[in-house]
């Protein structure tokens, strides 16, 4: 018993270690390398609704971001964890240069992202409408596996769509519409259907 105990101890050690070393950071050299803001075409009242399981996404706006990862969650306990697995806390601008980065300090924590300063490398309006909290819901199996693969400091491209979400139970999840807000609320909630981490 006791060496069985010393096997899955050793095995749930090794599991962490490769995990870590999996999702070990990057850092790019200085340079904004995600210069460009988040594509975004609003629809109308005639927005496509898609199904997901039991829950329902009515779509609304086309998105497309290419952006610099400051800071990834992965979620797998809980009842949004299957349907949004991993958030992605995302910079551009100068908010993907690693001389800027160097001086904020970036966290993740129950579905928010969080960002401190000493000093402000650039003001502080700038860090809150470059950067951005996303809840990722993946399309399928292969943007899942994409995202779970993605590290800090890599520069991703992903496309898909701004969406509500609802249960028939009366759960409601909102996205954000825009950049500019800050605080609760203020994370977008996109369904991904295509991710790919930019080559350098």
């Amino acid at each position: 018993m006791r060496r069985l105990l010393i096997a899955l101890l050793a095995l749930l050690v090794g599991w962490g270690a490769l995990s870590h070393w999996r999702h070990r950071a990057v850092t790019p050299p200085a340079g904004v390398l995600a210069p460009d803001v988040p594509l975004q075409e609003d629809f109308g009242a005639d927005a496509p609704v898609l199904q997901k399981d039991d829950v329902t996404l009515t779509t609304r706006a086309h998105f497309v971001v290419t952006a610099r990862v400051l800071s990834r969650e992965n979620y797998s306990w809980g009842a949004d964890a299957k349907l949004i697995p991993e958030d992605l806390a995302l910079g551009w601008g100068r908010m993907s240069d690693s001389a800027v980065l160097a001086n904020i300090k970036i966290t993740q924590s129950d579905r928010f992202y969080y960002w401190r300063v000493e000093q402000f490398p650039i003001p502080r309006r700038e860090i809150e409408t470059s950067s951005a909290n996303m809840h990722m819901i993946p399309a399928d199996a292969g943007v899942k596996y994409e995202l779970e693969h993605v590290r800090v400091g890599q520069v991703v491209h992903f496309e898909g769509f701004l969406v509500d979400a609802s249960r028939p139970d009366g759960w409601r999840w909102k996205t954000s519409m825009t950049r500019d807000d800050v605080g609760a609320g203020a994370c977008e909630l996109v369904y991904v259907e295509q991710f790919a981490v930019v080559k350098p």
